[in-house]
């Protein structure tokens, strides 16, 4: 058959609940309140989607999410009922999802049997807790915060909600909206001080001679300079394959792009470094603007009486945790949520701060309860 004309997912997936799903749904439980949405795992998800996408897990599909006590009375007459009638195709592509050899992946494909559909039904406490671990509606504590990877947070907040019959799903995406205002500005501080760590490496590994390493450091600081910018501009960073498609969107990218690029694709330690001082310099012109702090100095500076230029960003670290309120909060290590402390110099380096890892999740559980 031919390739239908591209569609974005979440438009796809809107057509799809109004169209073809909402009557089929009536038919299967007359009346029953449900909310519609397209939410978690998916390029679409993010609006990050093309026609690439279309070669596994993308296409009509969606959430129908019931009352708990509506999930074991009418889910499963819902389910075949879908199978049994929604049409093959939908805006010329398959509705039914073949499996693949890897057991994990389906992709569509045309059937004339029933359709193995990708309408998930099920309610929406059992979905967080599937997709996070916790459930929002029950409070969302520090330690939820910590442990739930940016990506997750952001697949659980984007997407969209096409009917919220339930009025259940829309205010749990909001209690995850963003974190607080003293965890955001520890998560700030904690990024600030992953590029502290590293900031000198790039000349430290070119003066021996190392310029694959100092590439390689290079390189974690350009992520890390662009997932600060995103928790600045607070949006989730995503996950790697998608981390430049969001730091685009952020006000800081037309004049940080220029310099990231030139310092990977620098072949010398010297133009990564001359380069990447240009970078810091603009994102603590960026930081001052927020106002979060008192003005901190954007210059760089050299490293001790070493000849290599950095921020010096500990000192950023140490304003924006000045300004923490939560004396809890305050006193937690600077190691950050989990994207930040997995692969923290500091941690790696110092087996005596192992430990951090554990405060910055499960020690604080005693302070703030446990997850789910």
């Amino acid at each position: 058959m031919p390739t239908p004309a591209f569609l974005p997912g979440l438009e796809l997936s809107r057509r799809f609940y109004t169209e073809a799903v909402r009557s089929l749904l009536e038919e299967a439980a007359p009346g029953i309140p449900h909310t519609a949405a397209r939410i978690g795992p998916g390029s679409e998800v993010l609006g990050y989607d093309t026609e690439r996408s279309a070669d596994h897990e993308w296409g009509p599909r969606l959430q129908l999410f019931l009352h708990p006590h509506d999930v074991p009375r009418h889910a499963a007459r819902i389910r075949h009922v879908l199978a049994q009638h929604l049409p093959k195709t939908f805006h010329g592509w398959p509705t039914h999802f073949a499996a693949t050899k890897d057991r994990d992946i389906r992709v569509m494909q045309v059937t004339e049997g029933p359709v193995h559909h990708r309408v998930e039904v099920t309610a929406v406490s059992p979905w967080f807790r599937a997709a996070l671990g916790f459930d929002p509606a029950l409070g969302v504590t520090p330690a939820h915060w910590l442990a739930t990877p940016t990506q997750l947070l952001a697949e659980a907040t984007a997407g969209a909600v096409f009917h919220d019959g339930l009025r259940t799903l829309t205010p749990a995406r909001a209690a995850l909206r963003w974190y607080p205002h003293d965890l955001w500005l520890h998560l700030l501080a904690c990024q600030w001080r992953r590029i502290a760590q590293e900031e000198a490496f790039v000349g430290r590994c070119g003066e021996v001679g190392d310029e694959l390493g100092s590439a390689v450091e290079a390189a974690r600081l350009v992520r890390d300079l662009m997932r600060l910018c995103l928790l600045m501009d607070r949006r989730y960073p995503p996950y790697g394959k998608w981390l430049g498609s969001a730091f685009v969107r952020t006000p800081a990218a037309p004049r940080l792009t220029p310099e990231l690029t030139a310092v990977l694709a620098a072949t010398d330690w010297h133009t990564r470094e001359r380069h990447l001082a240009h970078a810091y310099e603009i994102v603590a012109h960026l930081h001052n603007e927020l106002e979060l702090t008192d003005r901190v100095d954007p210059g760089t500076r050299p490293y001790h009486s070493r000849p290599f230029r950095v921020l010096r960003a500990d000192r950023f670290t140490r304003a924006l945790t000045a300004r923490i309120k939560d004396p809890d909060i305050r006193e937690l290590r600077t190691a950050g949520a989990v994207d930040q402390f997995i692969d923290s110099t500091e941690v790696l380096s110092h087996p005596d701060l192992a430990g951090a890892a554990t405060d910055a999740v499960t020690g604080i559980d005693a302070q703030y309860g446990h997850r789910e």
